[in-house]
């Protein structure tokens, strides 16, 4: 099995956090783990490092599954093997990439290419998760209640910068988020509470990505839910998050001590079962398959539920709602990794039965 961690993404290091615990926890009676740190510039590194110390190259192996930018061209296999030996043959792909060239469906078509099992979602699901604009816009051909929305990209922001606040003003009231569609872990996000501040948040959410969304601010709860499976996918016991900063941002979700988290979450049932319901409805509208965590708000007042947004390689790190959620819903996080790698697999061979030629 090949463990995908790192990544060319804002996100790299809450992605070594995560493989670095999936290492820990997979069962190395039943895997034979490649670990393998994709560094900030984009280069496949087989990790020398242990699953507690990844980001350290010094002594890391280069590889390549003809996916890695440093190799601009064709391979031949029997040179590559002879001058360099294969690494080691893969049979299984686990990414636990977060953020862009690794949750976007780049690597995922990658491996469909190379016709790998993989875990997570596939491409188009991978795609349109991690596209917070493109992800909005199925919710709401699906009726999914969620906040309001709007975006721009940079170059109207930088074109018509006057225009773009206008109608941001006319659109929405203070307070409200601006952020990056194409990134999470809360990378890039801001909370504006007048104009000075939305410009200064469009100006941050676009040296991440060319396309920013606008958000309606919800004042309610936060709740996040885990989704487990493929076609007839399950959801987890929901749980709360509390923040002990004025939002959810990147500081307060890795840093210690800045967020608390309460599961099963103190609401009444029949709000978890639409939760729930939700969730699985929102893991399906996109085409999702083997995991996802689903993120809610529960309005104050009206105890109205909207879905914020999905997550198709959620968090595995120690701070991380995903793998407690399925813990506190009876699966543990050994068995919950073996469960991920069985729906791969089971996804792979759903696929092969896809007939590929066609003849008179």
């Amino acid at each position: 099995m090949l463990v995908l961690f790192g990544g060319r993404s804002g996100e790299h290091e809450v992605s070594v956090q995560s493989g670095s615990a999936v290492l820990n926890a997979l069962d190395r009676q039943k895997y034979e783990v490649i670990p393998v740190n994709i560094d900030k510039d984009g280069r496949w590194l087989i990790s020398a490092g242990t699953p507690d110390v990844l980001d350290n190259k010094d002594n890391d192996m280069p590889v390549a599954l003809l996916g890695d930018p440093f190799v601009k061209g064709l391979v031949q296999t029997e040179t590559f093997q002879e001058s360099a030996g294969l690494a080691g043959e893969v049979d299984l792909v686990f990414p636990v990439l977060h953020g862009t060239y690794g949750e976007d469906g780049t690597v995922q078509g990658l491996l469909e290419m190379a016709d790998l099992p993989y875990v997570g979602a596939g491409v188009l699901a991978s795609a349109v998760g991690m596209d917070k604009v493109i992800m909005k816009k199925v919710f709401a051909q699906e009726g999914i209640p969620q906040p309001r929305f709007w975006h721009c990209l940079r170059g109207e922001w930088e074109r018509k910068r006057d225009f773009v606040i206008g109608e941001v003003e006319r659109i929405f009231a203070y307070p409200l988020f601006i952020k990056p569609a194409n990134l999470g872990s809360s990378v890039g996000i801001s909370k504006a509470h007048n104009r000075q501040e939305l410009v200064d948040a469009f100006d941050l959410a676009l040296k991440f990505d060319r396309k920013a969304i606008v958000e309606e601010f919800i004042d309610g709860r936060e709740i996040e839910v885990a989704v487990l499976g493929n076609d007839d996918p399950i959801a987890s016991v929901p749980g709360e998050i509390f923040s002990l900063k004025e939002y959810y941002d990147y500081e307060a979700k890795y840093g210690d001590g800045l967020s608390n988290w309460k599961a099963p979450a103190e609401i009444p049932d029949e709000t978890a079962r639409t939760i729930q319901e939700l969730a699985v409805a929102a893991f399906k509208s996109i085409d999702c398959a083997g995991m996802a965590r689903v993120d809610f708000f529960i309005a104050r007042g009206s105890n109205q539920v909207y879905v914020n947004e999905i997550n198709t390689i959620p968090g595995f790190t120690r701070f991380s709602m995903y793998p407690k959620l399925w813990e506190l819903s009876g699966i543990g996080f050994t068995e919950l990794l073996d469960r991920l790698v069985d729906l791969a697999l089971e996804k792979h061979q759903e696929k092969k039965r896809n007939q590929t030629s066609f003849g008179l």
